[in-house]
């Protein structure tokens, strides 16, 4: 293997039996703590179904010590972190990112939570109607309810076929039966003996391993449980089995008594598998019109067995013959398992995984170690996987004349910056290329450097970059148009994620927005293909489709519909095969680049073959000002769904400093009376969005028993309750918010997606350069009358209201938009 600097974590035992990782990495802005409980929902008596669950929501509702109002979720959310919580088949995850001056005090609210819980009889029943929520909107998610039904070729003695989600009626909390479970599984569990943690951060690692200490010395100590292994996931051979539904074929394999390290083979594998370079599997059926996207992943491993997933997105041809999916898939099955050993695929997996090491955030970082993973492919894994190809590979399979290839290196994984070449004024040719003036490259590179304009809210040396190149077209993109520039996104994409660039394409309304955010090495390379790639998708022949997309819940849908019904344009007819290209030649682009100061040259030259003309005017972000518009969005049978969205009555920054302090204000207070007191549902949200380059307060709300009406007026309540939570501020409190929120908006303090993306809004809303640390500056001037002017401007809907649901427009005042 090659020698390579792979950044590995410190790991040790605690004298008390905690397990402990931790990661210096001197680049990171925020730190992060993962912490895993070897015990989950298949561990629970038979008879409680879901009480692994229902203990990780119970450990969110504060202690004695730190009360909801104080605990864990309130903090984090206060200084702007991450927080969340998740209960696996084997395991329970537990963890948070916060800036490293208030992580200390977020470990010390953990650590407390899983030490000290109340869990009162009071709590565990209201709690149990969040969970129901959920477990109704599990069931009626139509993308939840497909995962499930993966399960239904296992045995049925196999724990993966049971209901572990936990509800209303398999959480008996009044028994106490229950409580006696209940206490019996924490106290089994949640100790020392069964936990490990991993801290992440740019600490050295002799603090990180204070604060591990100190976490560890509020456990209760406890020896490690052994986990029972469950009975094997079939009956009987085959080891495999498929279900067809609609367009999706699934095929899984049951793997049994597979060895050590078998994580890594079966994430090595199902990289490859689902490459899309030329002469693979993904290639190979998208020649054959057979199927339009494949993806492979584990839905499950432990003692030794693994199902493995692997799913075809099919063609309407393919829908017709899914044998020979299927027969292809196992043909480069044994070409696969056929290779020696495999070394340049495991000197390419190599490079990858320290790539995606470089540019993880500290939460990634941390949830990564815990996973004790080796960062290559090492000999104990491709014992693993020979043995695992073993058992994907029937017996029966005979070898084919299909030159199957093992996929092509990734060229951005070790290439640098190419170097500048000069580009070619729009209509002529390379004939002409010797006609340009120097008065003319002088004149188009000062046009292009006005349109992109190059941050330095961080050094070029950063190792970090992000990139932003927007087109505004003359009328909306059409759809055919969107999927055909996807389609000729898609590889690269593929290749940017393994390289450590994350490449998206937005086409929104009349609008088409190009990022890319990660490592700066490749993104000038990338932007080249990019641009490439987008200039050639007309030449395709015929409707080219988009990669199939997963139904989302209710709310998650009207989040994605949200940014493009903010543009209040028109749906327009879609134009012709021929038609697309005028509208595209009579763009104009502008762009942000952060971090890429020392490639400007590069880039300016990747943009010189942009489609559509450099242009730095910006026109002001639409207003609805003093008007309701509704947006009625079809989501199809189940929940109710509803998203108010509030902009600021204008783009001034002390209006959006006002605007962001009451969304930190009420945020908590808005879960807390939404969805634990009222208990509407389990999607229940708030806080600040930047959209098109309007601020404003965003309100969601998915219940499965309010209509959205109740929902609505239950959202106008607690707006009318704004000027009261302002007034309960004392001054100590209020200069606390001010400094808490100001902070949140540091540059050096944010990672550089973040950063990017808050100074990319500012850009699109006509904000200077230096837009951050004025907007710090208006947090902390803000006055108690001017957040209670705020707060009146936000319910008498100055800045107009937008609501997205899915029912019918209500009437007056609202007006039911297009």
């Amino acid at each position: 293997m090659p020698a390579l600097n792979h950044p590995l974590p410190h790991q040790e035992t605690l004298a008390n039996g905690l397990r402990v990782s931790l990661f210096h990495a001197p680049r990171l802005t925020r730190c992060a703590a993962a912490l895993r409980v070897s015990a989950g929902s298949h561990d629970v008596p038979l008879a409680w179904p879901g009480l692994a669950h229902f203990l990780e929501h119970l450990l969110f509702l504060g202690t004695e010590r730190f009360p909801a109002e104080q605990g864990l979720m309130a903090y984090v959310q206060r200084h702007g972190g991450q927080v969340n919580a998740s209960t696996g088949e084997r395991h329970t995850d537990f963890f948070f990112e916060l800036p490293p001056a208030d992580f200390a005090a977020g470990l010390e609210r953990l650590a407390d939570m899983l030490a000290h819980p109340r869990m009162s009889q009071e709590d565990q029943l209201r709690e149990r109607e969040v969970l129901h929520a959920e477990f109704i909107a599990w069931s009626r998610d139509a993308t939840a309810q497909r995962q499930f039904a993966l399960f239904d070729g296992l045995s049925a003695e196999h724990p993966l076929r049971a209901f572990h989600a936990g509800n209303r009626y398999s959480l008996n909390v009044p028994r106490p039966a229950f409580q006696q479970a209940l206490q019996d599984f924490y106290q089994a569990h949640y100790h020392s003996g069964q936990m490990s943690l991993s801290l992440a951060g740019p600490q050295p690692l002799d603090e990180l391993k204070a604060l591990a200490q100190g976490f560890g010395a509020v456990l209760a100590v406890g020896k490690t449980q052994p986990q029972a292994a469950p009975v094997p996931l079939l009956a009987s051979a085959p080891q495999h089995y498929q279900q067809l539904e609609g367009r999706h074929l699934s095929l899984l394999f049951a793997c049994e008594q597979l060895p050590a390290a078998t994580r890594q083979a079966l994430d090595f594998l199902c990289t490859w598998l689902a490459s899309g370079k030329p002469g693979g599997l993904l290639a190979t059926l998208q020649a054959r019109t057979l199927v339009e996207g494949l993806k492979a992943a584990p839905l499950y491993q432990f003692a030794g067995q693994a199902l493995l997933h692997i799913q075809f997105d099919l063609t309407e041809q393919g829908a017709q013959q899914p044998e020979q999916v299927s027969e292809l898939l196992f043909d480069w099955l044994a070409f696969f398992r056929n290779q020696d050993d495999w070394p340049t695929l495991r000197d390419e997996y190599a490079l990858l995984q320290q790539r995606q090491c470089q540019v993880a955030g500290a939460l990634a970082l941390a949830r990564l170690a815990n996973e004790q993973l080796e960062p290559y492919l090492s000999e104990r894994g491709v014992t693993a996987l020979k043995a695992l190809l073993a058992q994907l590979q029937p017996s029966t399979a005979t070898g084919s004349a299909i030159p199957w290839q093992l996929p092509a290196s990734n060229p951005f994984l070790r290439s640098a910056t190419p170097a500048a070449r000069a580009g070619l004024i729009r209509g002529q040719t390379s004939a002409h290329r010797g006609l340009r003036t120097f008065a003319q490259d002088r004149l188009r590179q000062r046009r292009e450097s006005s349109a992109m304009t190059f941050s330095q809210a961080i050094a070029d040396d950063s190792g970090e970059a992000a990139l932003y190149l927007r087109w505004r077209l003359p009328s909306a993109v059409p759809q055919a148009l969107r999927g055909r520039l996807q389609n000729r996104l898609r590889n690269l994409r593929e290749d940017g994620l393994q390289a450590g660039v994350e490449l998206s394409l937005a086409a929104l309304g009349n609008q088409c927005l190009l990022t890319l955010k990660g490592l700066a090495d490749p993104i000038p390379a990338m932007l080249q293909q990019a641009l490439l790639e987008l200039g050639q998708a007309g030449a395709e022949p015929g409707p080219v489709s988009p990669e199939a997309a997963a139904p989302l819940s209710p709310i998650r849908q009207l989040l994605e519909e949200l940014p493009e019904r903010c543009l209040d344009i028109p749906a327009l007819h879609p134009l012709d095969e021929q038609g697309w290209q005028t509208p595209w030649d009579d763009a104009h682009w502008d762009g942000l680049a952060i971090g890429l100061g020392q490639a400007q040259s590069a880039i300016s030259t990747a943009l010189g073959k942009a489609p559509g003309t450099a242009d730095s005017q910006l026109s002001a972000p639409p207003s609805i000002a003093a008007q309701q518009h509704w947006h009625e969005i079809a989501t199809g049978p189940g929940e109710q769904a509803l998203l108010l969205f509030c902009p600021a009555p204008g783009a001034a920054l002390q209006q959006e400093a006002a605007w962001r302090l009451l969304g930190q204000l009420g945020q908590m207070p808005f879960y807390q009376r939404l969805r634990v007191e009222l208990q509407l549902g389990y999607a229940v949200f708030s806080g600040v969005r930047q959209i098109n380059g309007q601020a404003g307060l965003l309100f969601g709300v998915q219940s499965p028993s309010a209509s959205l009406n109740e929902i609505l007026e239950h959202i106008r309540a607690f707006l009318a309750q704004l000027p009261e939570l302002v007034g309960a501020l004392d001054e100590a409190s209020l200069d606390d918010l001010k400094t808490n929120l100001a902070a949140q908006f540091d540059a050096r303090a944010l990672p550089v997606a973040q950063l990017a993306e808050l100074l990319w809004q500012g850009r699109l809303a006509g904000h200077p350069s230096d837009y951050l640390a004025q907007l710090q500056g208006q947090i902390m001037a803000l006055t108690r009358p001017q957040l209670l002017l705020a707060a009146e401007q936000l319910q008498q809907a100055q800045g107009g209201w937008r609501c997205l649901a899915n029912g019918a427009c209500p009437g007056e005042p609202w007006q039911a938009a297009e």
